[in-house]
């Protein structure tokens, strides 16, 4: 048997390889890359939602290829990350930058986040065609967690290009080469903030590293990486693929324009439909378990995947149709359990702002090309259209 998640069928639409193997067994064992090489995948809802609480789950990578040789070259600011760890390391990494991602912190950038969204449609072409993923899903994530951490807006664009090579699948050269380039990056940033410091993200951890000692140079780099990483990535492809579906299924388009305040419930929906995340981030078994009726040993790799537990029809009824009416409370696109995303307060924000402006400023908003020729990045983690036309 192939790696049925390196078919590039998979890549343009993940959902009938998901249910194919959901209906066969809810978590079982397949194999991934060459040489030999498994994994375990949980592609049931329930099963996802145990498996993400299992401590017998482990994210510490590091642990994990200690004792297993490996020709990959990955920059540890990248490979030892705050989502390759487990308790308590996790815990203290995570509460260091929670404050800044919560509800509240949050809610106080919005109307930051608005004005951005403003400015970007502003520069829009009065009738199109537009990318809609270059022009909007891209800079305003990038804009704003850039602003965060004090990335100056001259390498923006270069910082984003690494991000996506983190996220090229089967292609572990690439991979490796873009985290020694945004983890040699950061490195240099912090010096330079540290020889004139300001009042972003950034400096906050820096003065958390240097006064308080509560993080070594590495944590300091890496957490530094991943919030730049993660922290516009999952929204690029939310926008996207909220876009693409509600120009999909024009009566729901249309009711989200005539109830404008049914977009937050639409939100949830929207991100259980086309999950931004298609499989989570690297675990594995510490001991012997049982996951959904299948026996894992120790020491193996599990792999969840959100984009098919959202589609799980045990847990939503009709799960390949979008319904604005239904209940999707609970989905995983942002994950479950200790490791769920933290900048998801965050990424609901910048999707809903962006939506309620696309949907107001331009009422005849459509398509410039069938669905069928659109493509797809080339990855597993993640899900999101590479361009997105639209004519406005």
């Amino acid at each position: 048997m192939t790696d049925p998640l390196q078919d590039p069928r998979f890549f343009v639409d993940p959902y009938p390889t998901y249910a194919r193997l959901r209906n066969s067994a809810p978590v079982q064992k397949v194999p991934t890359g060459s040489g030999g090489r498994f994994s375990y995948l949980v592609t049931g809802y329930a099963e996802s939602r145990e498996a993400f609480t299992d401590p017998r789950l482990s994210k510490n990578t590091a642990r994990f290829f200690a004792d297993r040789p490996t020709d990959r070259d990955l920059h540890p600011a990248v490979s030892q990350n705050m989502l390759a760890t487990d308790p308590p390391q996790h815990a203290r990494l995570r509460s260091l930058v929670t404050k800044a991602f919560s509800t509240g912190a949050v809610a106080r950038l919005r109307p930051y986040i608005a004005g951005l969204v403003g400015e970007l449609l502003d520069a829009w072409p009065e009738h199109g065609p537009v990318d809609l993923v270059a022009g909007l899903a891209v800079p305003l994530p990038v804009t704003v967690i850039c602003e965060m951490l004090a990335v100056p807006e001259a390498d923006r664009e270069l910082v984003h290009s690494w991000s996506g090579e983190l996220f090229a699948a089967g292609d572990p050269q690439r991979i490796d080469a873009a985290s020694h380039a945004v983890g040699g990056y950061m490195t240099d940033l912090v010096a330079s903030r540290r020889g004139s410091p300001g009042a972003s993200l950034l400096d906050d951890l820096i003065a958390v590293r240097d006064g308080q000692d509560r993080l070594s140079e590495d944590e300091l780099v890496s957490l530094a990486v991943l919030l730049l990483v993660a922290g516009h990535e999952t929204t690029t492809n939310f926008i996207g693929n909220a876009a693409l579906a509600l120009l999909q299924h024009p009566d729901s388009l249309a009711r989200l324009r005539a109830e404008p305040a049914l977009l937050g419930t639409a939100l949830e929906e929207l991100l259980r439909f086309d999950s931004p995340v298609g499989i989570a981030t690297f675990r594995y078994s510490t001991e012997a378990l049982t996951l959904g009726g299948t026996d894992i040993p120790a020491g193996v790799p599990v792999l969840i995947a959100p984009g098919a537990a959202n589609r799980d029809p045990l847990r939503f009824s009709g799960p390949e149709r979008l319904d604005l009416n239904r209940g999707a409370t609970g989905h995983l696109a942002f994950g479950h359990g200790i490791h769920r995303c933290l900048g998801a307060p965050l990424a609901r924000a910048e999707g809903e702002l962006a939506l309620r402006a696309v949907l107001s400023r331009f009422p005849d908003i459509r398509l410039a090309h069938p669905a069928e020729q659109l493509e797809w990045r080339h990855t597993r983690l993640t899900r999101g259209l590479t361009s997105l036309p639209v004519i406005l």
